[in-house]
């Protein structure tokens, strides 16, 4: 790996890390390829829409800067769908990771898991993809949390009343 087994002196584990931050631009580059053009057309066409949403309008109305109408008002809503698109595609994300491990040679879950196929170990590949499907469901866990962060009408927990 990149820094090795624990070094006996803790001082010589951040140069061993430092060191190899170049060797992370590629992979972490290609990995990054895969989604950031549709995220961006993702956040620009929901902040697009929120723009034209009646309470914006009356906010910009009430004479707030354009400033505080983007921060305070629209931003919050416009990442709820950029939020939900990145927790699934974590998704994406892990069998690209294996196949970007496999093309650079990095160790890694993803090379793990490829080589355990490949050896038919079974149980290897049931262990990965049971911590991998666990990170998963944490993920999307924490992204429907956010959701009540973001948007302060929508509630954990509570039902939808019915009128």
């Amino acid at each position: 790996g990149c820094t090795g087994s624990l070094p006996r002196e803790p001082h010589r584990r951040a140069p061993a890390f430092l060191g190899s931050i170049p060797y992370y631009v590629m992979p972490a580059a290609a990995l990054a390829a895969v989604s950031t053009a549709y995220v961006a057309r993702l956040a620009r066409s929901s902040m697009l829409e929120v723009l034209r949403q009646d309470y914006i309008i009356t906010a910009r109305a009430k004479g707030l800067s354009e400033r505080r109408v983007i921060y305070k008002h629209a931003l919050k809503n416009s990442l709820i769908p950029v939020v939900t698109y990145l927790g699934i595609d974590f998704g994406v994300l892990i069998g690209a990771a294996v196949l970007t491990e496999m093309i650079f040679n990095w160790p890694g879950v993803g090379h793990k898991l490829y080589n355990a196929v490949i050896q038919r170990d079974h149980t290897m590949v049931i262990g990965l993809v049971f911590v991998l499907v666990v990170i998963f469901v944490l993920i999307n866990l924490l992204v429907d949390i956010s959701y009540a962060f973001l948007d302060p009408r929508i509630r954990l927990g509570e039902a939808p009343e019915v009128t």
